[in-house]
């Protein structure tokens, strides 16, 4: 699932486990439990990234996903939410799969306006982690996110749409609509 905050990748996501029954790994709870259980330097580069609104490095979400990815290579697959989000993570994510004999299938682009995003996103209010009184989802930690997530955009997507991957979502309608439009596109 790729698109910006607020996009609904989360909830298709969660839609789309239920309905193939394959696990999801995102982005966010890898960040978010490194902050909360980690008190090495992942965790201290997670809590930072959270406090300023920012997202975590290259570098640092590599190791997070390595982790994970090692735990889920299970040939029925499973969905990412939130990762990769630029052509450097991408040639990570195909390198790193390809590892393991998997392979990207499709990329669900939920296509969202900014200003439905920040609507969406102040909306949910989320807080910074489990426990904090502080918003992650701030105006200007939103507007701050969503910048770095259209910085690599456009690579992004025409990687995956040279590669035939790339399925083009309208999510500003409903979720049953979205979820039934990606049902629709699923590889056979």
């Amino acid at each position: 699932m790729y698109g910006p905050e607020g996009s609904g990748k989360g909830t298709q996501a969660t839609l789309l486990s239920r309905a193939l029954d394959i696990p999801i790994l995102t982005s966010g709870d890898l960040v978010r439990d490194a902050a909360t259980n980690n008190r090495d330097h992942l965790g201290n580069v997670c809590r930072k990234a959270l406090t300023e609104g920012a997202y975590v490095a290259d570098a640092d979400m590599y190791l997070l996903w390595e982790q994970k990815i090692q735990e889920y290579t299970v040939k029925n697959g499973w969905i990412m939410d939130g990762f990769p989000r630029n052509i450097d993570q991408v040639a990570f994510l195909e390198k790193t799969l390809a590892g393991y004999d998997q392979k990207v299938d499709v990329v669900f682009y939920l296509h969202i306006r900014e200003e439905e995003s920040l609507k969406r996103l102040i909306k949910r209010a989320r807080p910074l982690h489990p426990g904090s009184t502080e918003l992650h989802d701030s105006p200007e930690r939103i507007k701050k996110r969503l910048e770095i997530y259209k910085a690599g955009q456009e690579k992004l997507l025409e990687h995956f749409r040279t590669l035939g991957m790339l399925c083009e979502i309208n999510a500003e309608t409903t979720v049953e609509d979205v979820h039934t439009d990606i049902l629709a596109h699923l590889p056979k």
